[in-house]
């Protein structure tokens, strides 16, 4: 492990670091299961597919969501884990690795702010450390306006991280996707777009096992990311 860098000096990379890259987020949700690696993934392949180098992150200490990043995007996924590093470690290590890339994503862990003691360790945190927006990915199955009261938890409970954007998974149909578009007009945060309900991404998510070149399965959703995500928006 390299020594930590002064704040200074972490300044100095971070902003280097905005200065080469076209855009750096984390995708988060609100809970475990909501499908963030799916959406994490997609949007890996598809920018890789349109010519972007990309640099994948994860947070904590997974070594399989790692392996899928890394199949994806040509380049090794690196771990950011506020818990066994100090915050001016991490922010080298994104700077680091990420100096040569187009598009720095980095994947949360469990919801939000789940951390080993309250927020600490969290996605948040991590989003907080390196001053990048999170894009929150939220299970929208059986639900429609509700999603507004849940939103705008997020939204207000730490108001020191930005929310670039949502984007809703197991979407019904277009009518229930512009239900969700009126939650999001009215709360004033952007509506990224959405994954339709599928078996197959369901089935694809709850047997991963530890093949990590499906690549029928990548192809299928970079093709729903450019169809239903407004990913340009997030460059």
């Amino acid at each position: 492990m390299n020594p930590a860098l002064s704040d200074q000096d972490s300044r100095f990379e971070r902003d280097a670091l905005q200065s080469k890259c076209t855009a750096a987020f984390l995708i988060a949700a609100p809970t475990s299961g909501s499908g963030k690696t799916t959406i994490a993934r997609g949007l890996m392949a598809l920018l890789v597919s349109k010519g972007y180098r990309v640099q994948p992150f994860k947070c904590g200490p997974d070594y399989i969501d790692t392996k899928f990043h890394e199949a994806v995007c040509g380049r090794p996924s690196v771990n950011l884990d506020t818990f066994m590093a100090p915050p001016e470690h991490v922010r080298e290590l994104f700077a680091r690795y990420g100096g040569d890339a187009d598009v720095c994503v980095a994947e949360g862990m469990m919801g939000l702010f789940d951390g080993y003691d309250r927020e600490r360790g969290s996605s948040y945190e991590i989003a907080r450390v390196l001053d990048i927006p999170v894009v929150l990915v939220v299970d929208a199955k059986s639900a429609a306006y509700s999603m507004a009261a849940l939103l705008s938890g997020f939204i207000h409970f730490r108001e020191d991280v930005s929310l670039a954007g949502v984007i809703f998974n197991k979407v019904g149909s277009q009518k229930h996707f512009a239900m969700l578009q009126q939650v999001c007009n009215d709360l004033g945060v952007e509506c990224l777009g959405y994954l339709p309900k599928q078996r197959e991404l369901e089935q694809g998510s709850r047997y991963l096992g530890l093949d990590f070149s499906v690549t029928a399965e990548k192809e299928k959703i970079a093709q729903l990311m450019e169809e239903h995500i407004a990913w340009q928006r997030l460059l």
